[in-house]
């Protein structure tokens, strides 16, 4: 798909698209006459967000560019395993709302740096803000721009260094101005061209394997074509894959066999979904506890539906290319080179919104919340301890500023070598993520956990991590998570044992019926525990 293959009606559309984004998010920012917005409007929606704008909303946070074209690429080169990130997810999301959230919203609080410091001290609530920072910065940020920026080069032509400056500056647009109100309220809109414009391209691209039989007729042939590709559990030795650098890896190194469901994909998933910034302020801007948990089992079908939109089509441009003697290098070009070749004139400009939209709405987040935290944790601790309510919005506008200009700088010599950037983002991240889980669960459930022990898990995480990787490089990094999880449980325990105080002081009270949940949740979460079985039994 060039630049002139774009007709006057894809044109209109995807202008359509932007200009309703940024209409919406600075009219929902507005402020009445003569009132300032306050820390809790910016960076909290006011509290007033229902449960069907967080569940959309989370989605939106969460599938970007890493989705919709690192994802991709791992399904074209991986196949249908992938999706383990997905579908494990939604029952993630469960545990999120029936044991994280009624804690968190219990506390009232704007971060989970700031929640350390509740359970904890300072120490601890300050290491891990700065982990955080670095990381979203460097690592999630800079992927979302680089992605992007790839997507629009393949399909329209435009320059890399061009796309990451012109994706940088839509989100900026009116994510600085209005905070996660417009964050939030954009993201409603922002699902709807996500998963209807990527179920098109998925729809696209079945029915012309279909060869006008319908895309019942082109899924089955996917599956015949590449029968490997729909392998939820991979064996040892049984595909490779590029690595990124010229050679060949195992895939299992990338997904190691029933690990998958045991181990390290659970760490994973519990701090992304539990203690990721950027995904559970969505939960603590919620209207009540009820809300927060009916939103977070809406994103869990949600995220039931997403490997339709982000595998399906790596797998069919696999089985294209193949039939061909065409080669995708490297992977992460699969989304790109089928939107090229296969959604037809006047179609164009929706399945494109739908990639913007993934990718903008990201961005959108992610600055939000690295502004949310430094202006939280770091300038109000340590610079202005007085900063008032309504001082703490401009340094978040001028934080999400220069965090955007520096991934703009960072993203091309941190990701311009890497043949599949979503595993570059599970690994990397998951240097932190074992440290975050301990800290967290054992800082819920275990009275006894001192803040020495959280103090030494918080620094040792990503030495231990790396330390693995040099000494047992035959470890996938999964496993890699797993195992460290176990070594830093172990040392946290040691070191609390070793405190003089039997429980800590700070430690969480859990009262009487404090995760209890509604009907609605309990039928949801048994729903999406049931279609998660039903899918790993068809595809095992």
């Amino acid at each position: 798909m060039d630049e002139q293959s774009f007709t006057i009606v894809d044109y209109g559309v995807f202008s359509l698209y932007g200009i309703l984004i940024i209409g919406i998010g600075l009219w929902v920012s507005r402020r009445k006459k003569g009132t300032r917005r306050t820390a809790q409007d910016y960076f909290l929606a006011g509290k007033a967000l229902p449960w069907w704008a967080i569940g959309t909303s989370l989605i939106a946070a969460n599938i970007s560019a890493e989705q919709m074209i690192g994802m991709s690429g791992s399904g074209y080169a991986i196949g249908l395993g992938i999706a383990s990130y997905e579908w494990m997810a939604a029952v993630t999301l469960i545990l999120v709302g029936k044991f994280f959230l009624p804690i968190f919203l219990k506390k009232k609080i704007y971060t989970m740096p700031q929640f350390l410091e509740v359970r904890f001290d300072g120490r601890v609530r300050t290491a891990m803000a700065v982990f955080w920072l670095l990381v979203y910065v460097f690592v999630n940020l800079t992927s979302v721009l680089y992605l992007g920026a790839i997507a629009l080069k393949t399909i329209m032509g435009v320059p890399l260094m061009a796309g990451i400056a012109g994706l940088a500056l839509f989100a900026a647009v009116y994510s600085i101005y209005g905070g996660l109100t417009a964050v939030a309220w954009t993201d409603v809109i922002q699902v709807v061209f996500l998963i209807g414009g990527g179920l098109l391209t998925t729809f696209l691209a079945l029915d012309t394997l279909g060869a006008g039989e319908g895309v019942w007729m082109g899924m089955k042939r996917l599956y015949e074509y590449a029968p490997e590709k729909f392998d939820m559990i991979l064996e040892k030795g049984t595909l490779l894959i590029p690595d990124g650098s010229g050679g060949m890896k195992d895939a299992y190194m990338d997904l190691p066999g029933i690990s998958v469901l045991v181990g390290g994909m659970w760490i994973a998933n519990i701090s992304y979904w539990g203690f990721n910034q950027y995904i559970i302020q969505r939960g603590l801007a919620a209207k009540s506890i009820r809300e927060a948990q009916r939103g977070v089992i809406f994103a869990g079908y949600l995220k039931l539906l997403i490997p339709l939109v982000v595998v399906i089509p790596g797998i069919a441009a696999f089985v294209m290319t193949r039939e061909t003697g065409t080669l995708i290098e490297p992977s992460d070009r699969a989304y790109p080179w089928l939107l090229h070749e296969f959604v037809p004139a006047g179609f164009k400009g929706l399945t494109f919104a739908a990639l913007a939209a993934a990718i903008v709405s990201s961005l959108a987040s992610m600055l939000n919340s690295t502004s949310t935290i430094f202006t939280m944790d770091i300038y109000k601790k340590f610079i202005r301890k007085n900063l008032s309510e309504t001082a703490m919005v401009p340094v978040g506008r001028i934080t999400s500023l220069i965090a955007l200009i520096v991934a703009v700088i960072a993203s091309r010599p941190l990701l311009g070598s890497l043949d599949q950037a979503f595993q570059y983002i599970q690994e990397f991240t998951g240097f932190v993520t074992p440290g975050v889980v301990v800290i967290f669960c054992m800082g819920f459930f275990w009275k006894r956990t001192s803040a020495d022990a959280a103090l030494w898990v918080a620094i040792s995480t990503i030495p231990l991590s790396f330390l693995f990787k040099l000494t047992w490089p035959g470890l996938p990094f999964l496993d890699r998570m797993g195992i460290v999880f176990l070594v830093l449980t172990a040392l946290a325990v040691a070191i609390s044992l070793a405190s003089p105080d039997k429980d800590s002081t700070k430690a969480i009270q859990l009262q009487p019926g404090m995760f209890g949940t509604g009907t609605a949740f309990k039928i949801g979460a048994i729903g999406i525990c049931a279609i998660v079985g039903a899918l790993y039994l068809i595809f095992w």
